[in-house]
């Protein structure tokens, strides 16, 4: 896959069928419009591309309202890459870029570096300064400009649920610890990515050793909970986990934020420094104080043990 950036003004090598969005998540409505935009571009005889943003453009925009990420960019060009997308053309957000007109946005972009035959989006996409564009606008330009467009409906998770899939019901499902939510929307399970770093070694000293992996505070957790997962180390091997996100009101009254610890079933090593990737599989209790350590060892072991017996049931890749 081919990343073309917003200051390099590369045309592509072919004509193309655009898709544009944040694609926060790459959730299964992002799937569905870029599986929509496969079949186009073989149609036509052309090659799939992107337009995304090398950041959220809320945290230009609004950043004290900016929403938490779903994943990183390094993350989302990988399921682009995955979802058979051979061009991305990356926005480098900026307040300068926010103020590109749509018809700017779409003659610099679609047209001139894009060579767009087609573009394809949610029939609620909004672009371009005070989100004045939309699949009409686009439709307009498109027929001045020489490309066709494709609005798509919007997909459900389940027939019954009147909310469509977006990035923000998935952040909603994963603050509520619904991460088996989560994992519909997714059509995944959700990973959260980051680099171990040395703890206070209490789960070593009790029998529980974890790996405490650093997060941004820019992405999105579940909540504070125990759940059952799977933790990737930077060679891909996998292991089952017990994850505890949390304050550990156990050993700490008066923790300032949570941390994301992972004890890794069946394994012994040295983990500092290196690279994590955590998946999150099945909410198994909520956070809660032990009246001693001897208490809390023991829920440790069924922690463990419910972990072990959720995940032998459950693919190791989703």
């Amino acid at each position: 896959m081919q990343v073309i950036r917003d200051s390099d003004l590369t045309k592509s090598a072919q004509p193309t069928a655009v898709s544009i969005g944040v694609y926060d998540g790459v959730h299964v409505g992002h799937q569905e419009v870029l599986r929509q935009l496969l079949v186009r571009a073989e149609h036509l005889g052309v090659v799939p591309a992107v337009v995304t943003f090398d950041r959220h453009p809320a945290l230009v925009l609004r950043p004290q309202n900016a929403p938490l990420l779903l994943n990183t960019l390094e993350q989302k060009l990988e399921l682009l890459e995955r979802a058979g997308i051979e061009y991305v053309y990356l926005v480098e957000f900026s307040p300068d870029r926010a103020h590109t007109a749509p018809t700017d946005f779409v003659r610099q972009v679609f047209v001139d570096s894009l060579q767009a035959s087609c573009v394809v989006v949610g029939e609620d996409f909004h672009f371009g300064k005070g989100r004045e564009g939309n699949v009409d606008l686009l439709e307009k330009l498109g027929m001045e400009m020489g490309f066709e467009v494709q609005g798509l409906q919007l997909v459900h998770h389940h027939h019954a649920w009147p909310e469509p899939v977006s990035s923000t019901a998935v952040r909603r499902a994963l603050a509520g610890g619904d991460v088996r939510t989560a994992t519909t929307m997714l059509g995944r399970y959700h990973e959260t990515r980051g680099t171990v770093v040395p703890g206070d070694r209490r789960g070593m000293g009790i029998g529980f050793p974890t790996a405490n992996i650093a997060v941004s505070m820019e992405m999105a957790m579940p909540a504070d909970a125990v759940y059952a997962g799977w933790y990737t180390r930077p060679d891909s091997t996998r292991y089952m986990a017990a994850i505890n996100i949390g304050r550990r009101p156990t050993f700490y009254e008066h923790a300032q934020q949570s941390l994301l610890e992972a004890h890794l079933l069946d394994f012994e090593d040295d983990l500092y420094g290196s690279e994590a990737k955590v998946e999150f599989v099945e909410l198994l209790r909520s956070e809660h104080r032990f009246d001693g350590i001897e208490a809390l060892v023991k829920q440790l072991h069924v922690d463990v043990d419910q972990a072990r017996e959720v995940l032998t049931a459950e693919p190791a890749d989703k």
